[in-house]
């Protein structure tokens, strides 16, 4: 029995801890489900109903503001595993308040379509855009849960070392946020139907 154990100790020991294992299953999962949206959104653009909008340019600034708060997450992953206190906290703290903002931006950029009457029916484009940024949306919502427990099991200890691992996580899910997010974008002011159409092969027009 003394053996067997000895035999399967240091595999054991080499394996990821079961929540980095569920993050990534997460990820995977969450990824699979945007590139199915992705896909819908660029065999729907071939239609005939399709008319493009005008995005609006908080877009731009809730990017900004998804990209910094990446860069913060990264620096608290950093700065926990060197067990700086201080600087773990603020760097988290950055981290979590740039995703609010990110999801603020957002709605107001809802609100600015809403102001020029572009709605969620009538026309896929705009169908597809409240979808695509609302489920990222959602995620993002997601992960400042995470962070909201995270950072109070932070505020409890005297050493950010013991939370190495979960901040860690919290950064990489910001990361895989941030890399959902440009790809969304790169969907929206990137692909036209002329696009697609020339991808498929297909003739203009039809």
């Amino acid at each position: 029995m003394n053996h067997t154990h000895a035999i399967q100790a240091p595999a054991l020991r080499g394996m990821p801890p079961a929540a980095e294992v569920g993050l990534w299953v997460f990820i995977g999962m969450a990824s699979s489900l945007f590139l199915l949206f992705i896909a819908a959104y660029l065999m729907r653009m071939d239609g005939g109903d399709w008319t493009a909008i005008v995005l609006p340019w908080q877009l731009w600034l809730s990017t900004a503001s998804l990209v910094a708060g990446s860069v913060a997450m990264q620096g608290a992953a950093v700065a926990a595993r060197r067990g700086r206190t201080a600087a773990t906290w603020h760097a988290l703290l950055g981290g979590g308040l740039l995703a609010l903002v990110f999801v603020a931006v957002q709605l107001w950029g809802w609100g600015e379509l809403q102001s020029r009457m572009v709605s969620a029916t009538g026309n896929p484009a705009a169908s597809f855009f409240y979808l695509l940024t609302a489920v990222h949306g959602l995620h993002v919502l997601g992960g400042l849960a995470a962070w909201g427990y995270t950072q109070r099991h932070l505020h409890a200890r005297a050493d950010p070392s013991g939370d190495a691992l979960r901040i860690a996580l919290c950064a990489r899910y910001w990361h895989f946020l941030l890399a959902v997010w440009l790809l969304v974008l790169a969907t929206l002011t990137g692909i036209t139907p002329e696009v697609v159409r020339y991808i498929c092969g297909s003739p203009a027009g039809v």
